[in-house]
């Protein structure tokens, strides 16, 4: 396969993933992005500059996340390799439980899309497969892809797949951000082996209640929040963010921690926001190790275009993984 454009512009947003009992596979997107700019170079260089989050500190060569992702898309379709220059706006926290590895990882399998002469050879369903190749799970690229909420899960032959949830339009997320990272690897090195049946049942049964909640009836939000498989066993490498969580469901408020954390997630209702601020001020006493967001729910997942002058036609919207 040919490409048929010299420079594309991606933007991705962060995701939330687990959203409390939905571990490994229920994620959300959040309306707070990474853009980037992939121009193909006529000859073997690669040049990455990054600007905002991970500036100076993300590889800027052939290393680099994006450019990864993007080669592994062009040798799938069975298109040419270029030398590339990558230009990085980000906006995802790193290293905070906010999908900032499968956004990249996203970014630039669907920078390929938008370079190759037939973006349908990199169809949203291929994209996840191959996210997943990279990231091990699916629950933040789905939501990455896809935009709003989102269930994802792997089958032993075909991978991964996801389905889309139009999110109550009554519902709305914070995130609070701390000044501390946390590895993933390290998040998921403190789960046990086993946990209780007693449990899992009632994960499961949350999981299918937030399902409604998210979809239907926000009122459960809180009841639809409740893990037991997870967050509490990473309380020993995130106790800041776990002590947050649980004064926050003290109050009665739909706290979870976002991903493998530390981010906290909060979903609310927004009549309920005047609340959630107070309890939020009187448990934060405005420390500088927080940063608060409210960056709504992203309903449209990634998007790309060819810019300007590039050669080719635009790029067709993304579709759904059904």
């Amino acid at each position: 396969m040919q490409l048929g454009a010299d420079h594309v512009r991606v933007r991705v947003p962060a995701t939330s993933a687990n959203l409390g009992p939905g571990f490994d596979a229920m994620g959300l997107a959040l309306a707070r992005y990474d853009v980037l700019e992939v121009r193909a170079l006529g000859n073997g260089d690669v040049v990455v500059d990054v600007e905002g989050e991970g500036a100076g500190e993300v590889p800027g060569d052939e290393q680099h996340l994006v450019v990864r992702a993007l080669r592994a898309a062009l040798d799938l379709v069975g298109a040419p390799q270029t030398g590339l220059h990558l230009t990085a706006t980000n906006a995802i926290p790193h290293g905070r439980g906010l999908g900032s590895s499968a956004a990249a990882v996203v970014a630039g399998i669907v920078a390929a899309r938008a370079l190759v002469a037939d973006p349908a050879a990199l169809d949203d369903a291929t994209v996840l497969r191959l996210a997943t190749e990279f990231e091990g799970h699916p629950d933040n690229a789905a939501p990455a892809i896809l935009g709003g909420a989102t269930i994802a899960w792997t089958t032993t032959v075909e991978g991964a797949h996801a389905v889309r949830l139009d999110v109550h339009p009554d519902i709305e997320a914070t995130v609070l951000v701390p000044t501390v990272r946390l590895a993933t690897s390290r998040a998921r090195g403190v789960l046990p082996e086993t946990v209780p049946h007693a449990d899992a049942a009632l994960n499961a049964g949350r999981a299918a209640l937030l399902v409604e909640a998210l979809t239907r009836s926000p009122q459960h939000l809180f009841d639809a929040t409740e893990d037991r498989l997870h967050q509490e066993y990473r309380a020993g490498v995130m106790s800041a963010s776990w002590e947050l969580v649980r004064a926050l469901r003290a109050e009665g408020l739909a706290a979870t921690i976002s991903g493998a954390g530390p981010t906290v997630l909060l979903l609310g209702r927004v009549e309920d926001r005047d609340r959630a601020d107070v309890v939020l001020r009187d448990l934060l006493h405005g420390s500088d190790q927080w940063r608060a967001y409210r960056p709504g729910i992203d309903q449209g997942g990634v998007r790309s275009e060819r810019v300007l002058g590039s050669t080719g036609l635009p790029e067709p919207s993304p579709r759904q993984v059904r």
